[in-house]
């Protein structure tokens, strides 16, 4: 019983993060503004680390939490850069 509810929330999680990736997708593209652009990406990118996540539960390998990981890493970096790029309009000093 507990290894079928616990299959059964994997994959509800799994449905529900896909709808927000789709939620986050139209953020960006529809945007009105630059500021809501990045922030849909930034949701974008959290949605797709957990719904690697909830794969790597699903499965049990290594390599999901892995690309979790990295996702995590670059999603943090180009938001930082695209919030210095919007306050200064250059990345670089």
């Amino acid at each position: 019983m507990t290894t079928l509810l616990l299959a059964l929330s994997i994959t509800l999680a799994q449905v529900m993060l896909g709808l927000a990736l789709a939620c986050a997708a139209y953020r960006m593209i529809r945007g009105p503004r630059a500021q809501d652009r990045v922030l849909g990406l930034d949701t974008f990118y959290t949605n797709s680390m957990l719904l690697l996540l909830t794969f790597g539960i699903q499965t049990g390998r290594a390599l999901y939490f892995e690309a979790a990981l990295i996702i995590a890493l670059i999603g943090f970096v180009g938001t930082v850069g695209f919030a210095k790029f919007l306050m200064r309009g250059e990345v670089i000093e």
